[in-house]
């Protein structure tokens, strides 16, 4: 018998939560090895359309730059696209284009990910184009500097003219005192107003190279077509350095609760925002990781979330609130929690409402019916994002730049074991005043 993803949704949670001690990972097939050059390759079949995703992971992001440098990743990701001396500036789009294809890229603090969504029978033609960028680009000052002024406006566009933008900057500008989490991915200007292609072309001899990248393939392929298609494209690649372990300066452990007010006449709401100095996934202990996934789904996910309830339904002080955990990162990961108020309502009494959600949950803990309410959800959740061949690719791609294996990011097996207990553990354990950012935004009478 064939089941329907919500059949087995159904199932599932049958199954493991009425039997604690029965445990499995979802039904995605994945199979992995690496060409003799080093570089690794990830398959995820998914053979309902005849379609493939494709992308290039390099372990490289913002928090690798060198002082004086932000930005610099981000702004190497625009400049990928300038072109090689086989496919001159232009090429790539316009090849893609002609295939009916579609690809971008993106940043992080930890890497640098590059995909094209193509027909199956196509695949060989994004391959080519990405192998043959990792070690061909050609920069020169016509192309660079034209593109640095797009970078300058982008920055402008999403963080400097965006009131919570900007104070969501700061704030993690303060809870990261020594750690390069502490700089933003697009980089401060007075950093990205430096850049140039010396700066790029070094950063790129750096950090791009076969045996610092993973190769991730979603879609309507076999393991042995990928293998063949890499082993010729980017099997001839040769390595142009051996990647080091990357050393980064560990955060030290906070000793003061953190505090910042801006005022800005073009904030459309005033908005007070928590963040939470925690372990990541990968450097978390035993389960603290993922019971501090379920807390930010029962503190603040949805209409049935505490902080919901309370600040928005029951006190009438908010008209948003919520919370998310950020656990993906290499290093250190983050607690947040943000709402907004009401018309009229004193800030004060917001944050006051905020801390009185927090207390109670580290006091009283949570309830067996709340973890299993989101439990559920969190599973319907994974089991639906196998729908997207962008969300496999993306779960199986954070999992392995974080130190994590593909396998481990579909992996639901300790979802099981996780109590209240453990919930209310790691509440008194992170959310604690000197592990503490705070910011608030104040919306400035224009009048």
């Amino acid at each position: 018998m064939i089941l329907s993803r919500v059949a087995k949704v159904i199932l599932f949670c049958a199954l493991l939560f009425g039997h604690p001690s029965w445990t499995m990972a979802l039904d995605v097939t994945i199979e992995e090895f690496k060409l003799d050059n080093g570089m690794q390759v990830v398959v995820i079949p998914d053979r309902r359309a005849p379609v493939v995703t494709h992308s290039v992971w390099y372990r490289v992001g913002s928090a690798d730059e060198a002082a004086g440098k932000s930005g610099l990743a981000h702004f190497l990701e625009h400049l990928m696209f300038k072109g090689t001396a086989k496919f001159p500036f232009g090429e790539f789009d316009k090849i893609l284009e002609r295939n009916g294809a579609e690809g971008n890229a993106f940043t992080t603090r930890d890497y640098t990910a590059y995909y094209q969504r193509i027909a199956s029978d196509r695949l060989a033609i994004v391959m080519e184009l990405e192998a043959d960028r990792m070690q061909n680009l050609v920069l020169n000052d016509e192309n660079v500097l034209p593109e640095l002024l797009v970078v300058r406006e982008e920055r402008r566009q999403r963080t400097d003219n965006d009131p919570v933008a900007l104070l969501a900057e700061q704030v993690e500008a303060a809870m990261f005192s020594a750690h390069p989490y502490g700089r933003p991915v697009i980089g401060w200007m007075s950093d990205v107003a430096k850049l140039g292609r010396e700066d790029a072309m070094e950063f790129y001899r750096a950090h791009y190279t076969p045996a610092n990248s993973v190769l991730i393939v979603a879609g309507d392929v076999t393991p042995s077509q990928v293998k063949s298609l890499a082993e010729k494209y980017y099997g001839p690649l040769v390595n142009t350095f051996i990647p080091k372990p990357r050393v980064r300066t560990p955060e030290p452990e906070p000793i003061v609760e953190r505090r910042l007010t801006m005022a800005d006449e073009r904030a459309r709401f005033s908005y007070v925002a928590r963040y939470y100095l925690t372990p990541s996934r990968t450097t978390a202990n035993g389960r603290e990781a993922l019971a501090l996934d379920f807390l930010s789904e029962i503190v603040g996910s949805g209409s049935q979330s505490r902080m919901y309830k309370s600040l928005v339904l029951e006190q009438k002080l908010a008209a948003e609130a919520g919370a998310w955990f950020v656990g993906s990162q290499l290093d250190n990961g983050q607690f947040a929690l943000f709402s907004v108020p009401n018309p009229g309502v004193d800030l004060n009494k917001l944050e006051q409402g905020l801390n009185t959600v927090i207390d109670e949950v580290k006091k009283n803990g949570v309830t067996q019916h709340e973890l299993d309410r989101v439990r559920n959800q969190m599973l319907a959740q994974q089991v639906y994002a196998l729908d997207n061949q962008m969300t496999l690719l993306t779960h199986a791609g954070t999992a392995l730049m974080s130190g994590m294996t593909a396998k481990e990011a579909f992996s639901t097996k300790e979802w099981g074991f996780i109590t209240p207990e453990d919930i209310k553990s790691v509440a008194q354990k992170f959310l604690v005043a000197k592990n503490s950012v705070t910011g608030v935004l104040l919306k400035t009478n224009t009048n």
